[in-house]
């Protein structure tokens, strides 16, 4: 939970949502090593204790503000799934959910195609963060899988593998330079599309 100095008055919701906001915005405009307190403070209109008092440490700020902007995320990118016609455009729908997330929440998107994970969760940071993003990998996980049986009605790691290639890695590289150009999101689109016409490899193969 959030850790509060004694005697110090504990933040409201919408205060500590107000941060977390700001911060999403800062790290998406200045990138992360030029985040600071001072600046966080200052574009929040708050004092510079009310972060340590809310939150602990600036780092697990950023890593809260992370772990929010990726559940969001992922809660898209499933929804995307749900709502697909067929087990193609579901991976389809599931590679170009960065664009979609983009177009509606431009910071978050930009934070987390910028910001990798592990800079952000180390030793220090409380167990409860470290765990919210073992969840958070683990339902991932359990999409791809979900992807990969829609697709071949397998699980295994050969067909995740293929899966991963069009949800991972492909709008990783496609998307890394502009997250809203229609053009990218067709080539992307068509990307998937001709990854997943050669299957993944048999089981069995030596």
């Amino acid at each position: 939970m959030f850790c509060y100095g004694r005697g110090v008055p504990r933040p409201r919701v919408h205060d500590l949502d107000r941060l977390l906001d700001v911060t999403e915005q800062l790290v998406a405009s200045s990138g992360l090593g030029n985040v600071t307190v001072r600046a966080l403070a200052a574009a929040a209109g708050v004092p510079n204790g009310t972060i340590y008092h809310a939150f602990g440490s600036l780092n697990a700020l950023l890593a809260r503000a992370w772990l929010r902007a990726a559940t969001a995320f992922l809660d898209l990118q499933t929804a995307l799934v749900d709502e697909a016609a067929t087990p193609v455009e579901a991976v389809v729908a599931a590679a170009g959910a960065p664009a979609v997330f983009a177009a509606r929440r431009p910071a978050g998107a930009r934070m987390l195609l910028t910001t990798k994970a592990d800079r952000l969760f180390g030793p220090e940071l409380p167990e409860e963060l470290a765990d919210a993003l073992h969840a958070l990998d683990k339902r991932l996980v359990t999409l791809l899988v979900r992807l990969a049986r829609m697709l071949w009605d397998r699980g295994d790691g050969l067909a995740v593998e293929v899966v991963t290639t069009c949800v991972v890695d492909l709008p990783t590289a496609l998307f890394r330079r502009d997250l809203t150009d229609p053009l990218v999101r067709d080539r992307l689109a068509a990307a998937v599309r001709a990854v997943l016409t050669v299957p993944p490899r048999k089981k069995d193969r030596p």
